[in-house]
């Protein structure tokens, strides 16, 4: 009798996404506390891991799982996965980018209008007791320029939704865009040689790419410097794409007007210096945070490994 397949649930997930794997005949074990330690000691007994963020995959765990056929992440990006290794290994390694992209577009359009209206600020000082009406002086983003870095599942919402807020678009991408989907997001594109003219067009500049070797500090002190004074950086993709460092110098000096961060160089950041300036709107990596977005991922990345283990 054949033995059946067990997966392995390191992080939280829906349990309608562990019904689908048990529906489907495997055998799950759930531990959301394993460490990285644990996980690499005990990964042999398994055909498949399922992980979010906390949890990394190290290039040992994947030569110690001498069963593993899967990785599945439960969200974006796959820098917690030793991909190469996996690779080498013959291992699927599968994500649920479309299931989060909505969540992540909508937290980018609120962390830009909370940029442009002050609204942290203003919520803020309302409960201390304080009018500060005088001070508020906001800017509409109708007829502003927004420059996408990444025009994949979210950068495409992103931009459909400002696109309907009456914002110029310009985009980035390594993959060139189709002229119809151009024309649909009545967007311009800029390929990558020329970064310095959508880094000098862009009032307000927001990154959806994941993170790479290529990527990362694509955002640092001389691409700063050649964005637009009193420009706003926002990133809800992955902090290391950005040079805090850098990031921090601009705010300080005004060079920027503001960013809006919901992930960053060190999570939880250890050094608050960056994020606790006037002109910083910060969120504790939220973006894939929805009831929706969640139950879609577990759900979805359940599916996907159910397809690979079964064709595998």
């Amino acid at each position: 009798m054949k033995p059946k397949v067990k997966v392995l649930v390191c992080d939280p997930i829906d349990n309608e996404g562990i019904e689908e794997l048990k529906q489907a005949g495997f055998e799950v074990d759930v531990n959301l506390t394993i460490s990285k330690d644990q996980l690499r000691e005990i990964v042999s007994n398994y055909d498949a891991l399922i992980v979010r963020s906390r949890i990394k995959v190290t290039r040992e765990t994947i030569e110690a799982g001498d069963r593993l056929k899967a990785i599945g992440r439960a969200g974006v990006g796959l820098d917690n996965i030793d991909v190469e290794a996996a690779q080498k290994r013959g291992i699927a390694v599968l994500n649920t980018p479309e299931a989060l992209a909505d969540a992540v577009a909508e937290l980018t359009i609120g962390l830009i209008l909370s940029l442009a209206r002050s609204i942290p600020l203003a919520d803020r000082t309302m409960k201390e007791g304080k009018w500060i009406k005088r001070d508020l002086m906001g800017w509409q983003l109708r007829g502003k320029t927004l420059g996408i870095i990444g025009l994949g599942n979210i950068g495409q919402k992103v931009a459909r939704i400002a696109k309907e807020l009456g914002m110029n678009i310009l985009v980035t991408d390594i993959i060139v865009p189709t002229p119809e989907l151009l024309e649909e997001l009545r967007a311009e594109y800029i390929p990558p040689k020329d970064f310095s003219k959508f880094l000098q067009n862009s009032d307000v500049i927001t990154i959806h790419v994941p993170l790479t070797p290529q990527t990362r500090h694509m955002i640092a002190k001389k691409e700063i410097q050649l964005m637009k004074d009193k420009a706003f950086l926002i990133n809800s993709s992955r902090g290391e794409i950005v040079d805090e460092k850098a990031l921090l110098e601009a705010l300080q000096s005004g060079k920027l007007g503001g960013a809006a961060l919901d992930v960053y160089e060190v999570e939880p950041p250890s050094d608050l210096e960056l994020i606790r300036l006037s002109n910083v709107v910060c969120t504790p990596h939220i973006g894939s945070q929805t009831l929706e977005s969640q139950k879609a991922a577990g759900i979805t990345i359940a599916k996907k490994l159910i397809k690979s283990l079964r064709s595998s």
